[in-house]
């Protein structure tokens, strides 16, 4: 993939939430991590890991209290369309369509587009997505799996260097889920953009990361270990059931999260 092996950079980050009258809530503290460019990383841990946390510092939602961000170079100060967020919850606007809300976006940062190529590159993302045939419904008359489909093509339609998922397939049901594992992959070799899913569940971090970052408990949560997963792409989620570094990496998770730092209240 080429990969840049300094892409987004995090150095000795610390986040503290002020308390009235009593010590601050450390959240995640001394987390040390570089990405590459082009990577799918996972962030799993129980709840209160600050796993949501740092992906917010990374968008530039919420600032670090100590420690730098650095993307391709540059310092992350605040938010950008560097950075595109997907959350669980789709927030689509409920009043645009489908081919609206993504040309939303693309306007926002890309005004000097002509209309030739601002329908181009709307057109694009609806079709990478399989939802041509949805693109003058509103999100009411669409599913939750197609919601969140138009959410990942909006996000990728400002071509941005990296696509953040707050849980996102976290509301769906399995199948569904699995439906939009699939087009995440598709779309990620197309598009060969660095990804961070934050996400409970196992079988989704091995099937679609490069590396696998397990928070320990919070609060004070940090890195506890780093998984790399060596899987060929593209991965065949049947075919991997039975593949020996499939099978290595989830038991590997499962052995982090439920001994070494299980959680009796979850």
């Amino acid at each position: 993939m080429g990969k840049n092996e300094k892409y987004l950079i995090m150095e000795k980050i610390e986040k503290r939430f002020p308390i009235p009258g009593k010590e601050d809530y450390i959240a995640v503290t001394d987390v040390d991590l570089t990405i590459k460019k082009n990577e799918i990383i996972s962030i799993i841990g129980h709840s209160g890991c600050g796993k949501s946390t740092l992906l917010n510092m990374i968008s530039g939602l919420d600032p670090q209290t100590e420690g730098n961000i650095f993307l391709d170079g540059k310092e992350v100060t605040g938010p950008g369309p560097d950075r595109a967020v997907v959350f669980q919850n789709h927030s689509l606007l409920p009043w645009l369509t489908v081919y609206q809300n993504i040309e939303m976006a693309v306007k926002k940062v890309m005004p000097n587009l002509s209309s030739y190529e601002l329908k181009g590159r709307v057109e694009k993302f609806v079709s990478m997505v399989n939802l041509d045939h949805a693109a003058d419904k509103k999100p009411g008359e669409i599913s939750g799996g197609m919601k969140q489909r138009v959410g990942i093509a909006r996000a990728l339609s400002i071509q941005p260097k990296v696509l953040l998922m707050d849980e996102p397939f976290g509301a769906l049901d399995s199948l569904t889920r699995a439906n939009l594992q699939e087009h995440l992959m598709r779309i990620q070799q197309k598009v060969q953009n660095t990804v961070i899913i934050i996400t409970h569940d196992v079988d989704e971090a091995v099937l679609l990361s490069d590396r696998v970052i397990m928070m320990t408990n919070g609060p004070s949560a940090t890195i506890g270990e780093i998984l790399e997963v060596n899987i060929d792409r593209p991965r065949d989620r049947v075919v991997l059931q039975d593949d020996p570094e499939y099978i290595r990496c989830r038991e590997a998770i499962l052995d982090f999260l439920y001994k070494k730092f299980a959680k009796e209240d979850e």
